[in-house]
């Protein structure tokens, strides 16, 4: 079915980038708290990232060594599109800090955003051990064998990371979206309602169990689904996004840009 086919390669790229962009929520160090996107006693407006990346690379140039510093850098150019360029300079920072799981895992990560899948496997796999694994990483690698098309080994490694975080909403929607590749929708939505059930759910997950259920021609109950809690402008515009992805008219190369894509 070459609108599932169609659906299924930009799913694929969204499942990396929703995943990616939570997997290393947990590794920061003190010289990231700037890109994390939280805010502070009082709100303030975001700042360009265009500048933010000015920012960043000039802090790192300063002094290439500070693996913070890197890891803001990489965070800044990952931002503004500069995929490539984030891989080059995590590269370095890498050989630079060897032992820095954190600055593995984040090289790992820029490698997986710039399609560089085995790569980035094979990176993230030294970003944790056997004996103290993370199960963000390991959603991530599950995510990467996802798009190398080895989806029977990828399951295993959102059913490892499901171990160490039981009923995790992130794993469980690229559990679901793994089963979307494979065309095996029921298991796709079994594993996105599960997901969708917890209370730590983003919008991500809901948009993709829309998607699922909409692929099995319940396009009213998807509609419902991407409407949820969202004002009359943003539901009507999911919406239309929902119905250009049904009806395969939708660019499979945005690498998750699109409306329902895209997390809060």
């Amino acid at each position: 079915m070459r609108q599932l086919s169609c659906l299924a390669r930009f799913l694929a790229s969204a499942a990396v980038t929703a995943a990616l962009a939570t997997a290393l929520a947990g590794c920061q160090t003190a010289g990231m708290s700037g890109i994390t996107g939280a805010l502070g006693a009082r709100a303030e407006a975001p700042a360009d990232p265009n500048r933010v990346a000015e920012i960043a690379g000039e802090r790192y140039r300063a002094n290439p060594k500070d693996a913070g510093a890197a890891l803001a850098y990489g965070q800044a150019l990952r931002a503004i599109g500069q995929r490539a360029q984030a891989v080059a300079m995590l590269e370095k920072a890498s050989l630079a800090n060897p032992s820095n799981k954190t600055v593995l895992a984040a090289y790992g990560r820029a490698l997986a955003d710039n399609g560089n899948f085995k790569a980035a496997f094979d990176t993230l796999t030294h970003a944790h051990s056997p004996d103290n694994p993370d199960w963000r990483i390991l959603s991530v690698q599950g995510t990467a064998l996802d798009q190398l098309g080895r989806s029977d080994e990828a399951r295993r490694y959102y059913a490892s990371a499901l171990k160490l975080a039981p009923g995790e909403p992130s794993v469980l929607s690229n559990l679901g979206l793994s089963y979307m590749l494979t065309k095996e929708l029921p298991k796709a939505e079994e594993s996105l309602r599960q997901a969708y059930a917890n209370g730590r759910a983003d919008a991500r997950v809901r948009q993709n169990l829309a998607l699922v259920v909409g692929l099995q021609g319940r396009f009213a109950e998807a509609e419902s689904i991407v409407q949820a809690d969202l004002p009359p402008e943003e539901a009507a515009a999911n919406v239309a996004y929902l119905k250009q992805m049904l009806d395969g008219k939708t660019d499979t190369r945005g690498r998750g840009r699109g409306v329902l894509a895209s997390g809060h």
